[in-house]
């Protein structure tokens, strides 16, 4: 578990790089106010569907009685609804905001990555380096995909189903958040899917505690777009001191 949790806090640490290393701060203004337009729109939209929707009562109770169901009933409508404008958003949020802000976390990667390494990445013309983050992050969507949508049908096998899509969902979420943030090191290194996935699953507990954090980070209405930049530099030096270092000893 100590593992667990050196990952799990390990953005926390990351916050005196921003104050070291003040560019970050300055790579860090335009890819934050996307993040926060695109995730204001996606919350307003999902929200006005999802409102106005039919299914809250209309007030015309003619008892006493009625007016209290349909208050409860509202209220937790409205609770129901929340969540579920949350959990929406969420996965809107990582599909959209991960592909337009891309390129923008890349050039963040790449400046944690020199200045920790001391050694310069090899230049990438920018309109490659942006075909190359664009094509990254829909790769990783398709592998998201590929394991999501079954496990939504699991939900659907009697009494266990909802308990074993529910931990497998969370686990492999933990996991996605991990590969999403380790992704921009490995792929200036050219590495396809397959070895990223592999180069993240070898961080053991690290990536298991690092990527649930990033998951309640990312889940958080609104503030998530001021932790996403946190995230990259966090991702890309645990990456770099524990990732990077246990596939080094296995070669």
């Amino acid at each position: 578990m100590k593992d667990f949790f050196y990952g799990f806090f390990y953005p926390f640490k990351s916050i005196a790089f921003f104050f070291k290393h003040p560019k970050v701060i300055l790579l860090s203004i335009i890819p934050t106010i996307i993040n926060i337009a695109i995730y204001a729109l996606i919350f307003y939209f999902t929200y006005k569907q999802i409102t106005n929707s039919p299914i809250v009562a209309d007030g015309q109770a003619e008892t006493m009685a009625g007016e209290v169901i349909e208050k409860i009933y509202n209220f937790l409508v409205y609770i129901l609804s929340f969540i579920l404008i949350l959990v929406v958003s969420y996965f809107a949020y990582v599909i959209i905001g991960g592909i337009i802000s891309a390129p923008f976390n890349e050039t963040i990667s790449q400046y944690v990555e020199e200045t920790v390494t001391g050694v310069k990445c090899p230049y990438v013309p920018f309109l490659k380096d942006t075909w190359l983050s664009i094509k990254g992050e829909i790769l990783k969507l398709l592998f998201y995909f590929s394991v999501i949508i079954p496990l939504f049908f699991v939900n659907y096998i009697p009494v266990a189903g909802t308990i074993i899509s529910t931990i497998l969902g969370l686990l492999f979420s933990f996991f996605y958040n991990s590969l999403d943030f380790f992704d921009y090191p490995m792929q200036r290194k050219m590495f396809s899917l397959r070895q990223k996935i592999k180069g993240t699953n070898s961080g053991g507990m690290f990536t298991y505690g690092f990527g649930s954090m990033a998951f309640l980070m990312m889940f958080l209405p609104f503030i998530n777009s001021l932790f996403k930049s946190l995230l990259v530099v966090a991702g890309t030096k645990l990456y770099l001191e524990k990732i990077n270092y246990n596939e080094f000893l296995k070669k």
